[in-house]
């Protein structure tokens, strides 16, 4: 069919992600595509990760980034892991640089399988997260769901990690918050100028914390690499782990290192093969692959 590519449905923890092989074309997966790939309950996602040709030299793709409502994403750890799976299937490689809109990532497939990203420098200034007004110290930031004298959430920690993350401490199950009720609102607060991924947090020791994420432009996630890169950092800068943990997401664990210069956040998780098939960039028409020895005409 003209105008189709390939593209491959994976996840990185329950994180959903079509990973669209982009390269040797011009154009790109529109907005209008990614919300009738999202809204087919077989393609629906997290993120896409379309990979095009490098545009820098000693990289081996550029990624652009997109949530299911149509908007750009900077980063996406998870789906990082996804695009390294598929294309050491197709090279046999395990060491990958990657180009993004939030810088260059670095990425290896372990010989176990597991994939580790170097999801590059935190960032702490207000004015990089961004937020929308001055915030000398972003360990603790004004911020709160619920009444002024007892608030249900508040004081969360800000940082981005290419993108921007706002993380609320809790003492108890993060389950028990109903995230998919404030977390938009909160995800559009004005003090987020270009929304924010909104996470609850709790530390169960200095080595271990469970963490929920409504992601930006894409809701409640099973996995997003990013958040739980941000927590960890943030769990270390208020003093409360150190800098090597185990972040526990609704899909399973993430191993997050934040090393001692304070320059590299690597996250290490799996990512899982789902099944292939062609889509349209321009319309988000899709069709399955052929099952093997199966000839579709």
């Amino acid at each position: 069919m003209a105008g189709m590519v390939q593209f491959a449905k994976m996840n990185g923890l329950g994180n959903e992600i079509l990973v669209v092989d982009m390269r040797g074309r011009a154009d790109f997966v529109l907005p209008e595509a990614a919300i009738a790939l999202a809204g087919d309950k077989a393609t629906a996602f997290d993120q896409i990760m379309a990979i095009h040709d490098p545009r820098i030299k000693g990289t081996d793709a550029y990624i652009d980034i997109l949530n299911s409502d149509g908007s750009k994403a900077q980063s996406c750890g998870n789906g990082t892991r996804c695009v390294v799976q598929a294309l050491g299937a197709e090279t046999g490689k395990q060491i990958f640089t990657f180009q993004t809109v939030a810088g260059i990532l670095n990425a290896r497939e372990h010989e176990d399988g597991m994939i580790s990203v170097d999801m590059g420098t935190p960032e702490f200034n207000w004015e990089k997260i961004p937020l929308g007004e001055e915030f000398r110290d972003t360990r603790m930031i004004e911020l709160q769901v619920g009444p002024i004298d007892a608030p249900v959430l508040h004081s969360p920690s800000a940082v981005s990690m290419g993108n921007p993350h706002a993380v609320f401490w809790v003492d108890d199950d993060v389950n028990s918050y109903d995230l998919d009720r404030f977390g938009p609102l909160l995800e559009s607060h004005p003090v987020f100028p270009e929304r924010a991924n909104i996470s609850i947090a709790r530390i169960r020791s200095r080595d271990e914390l469970d963490l929920r994420t409504w992601e930006r432009g894409a809701g409640l996630t099973r996995a997003c690499g990013s958040a739980a890169c941000a927590a960890a950092v943030s769990a270390a800068r208020i003093g409360r782990t150190e800098r090597r943990v185990t972040v526990n997401v609704p899909g399973g664990p993430l191993l997050i290192d934040w090393n001692e210069d304070n320059n590299k956040v690597t996250m290490t998780g799996p990512a899982e093969w789902e099944f292939s098939g062609q889509l349209d960039p321009s319309t988000g028409h899709w069709q399955p692959d052929a099952p093997q020895g199966e000839n579709r005409a």
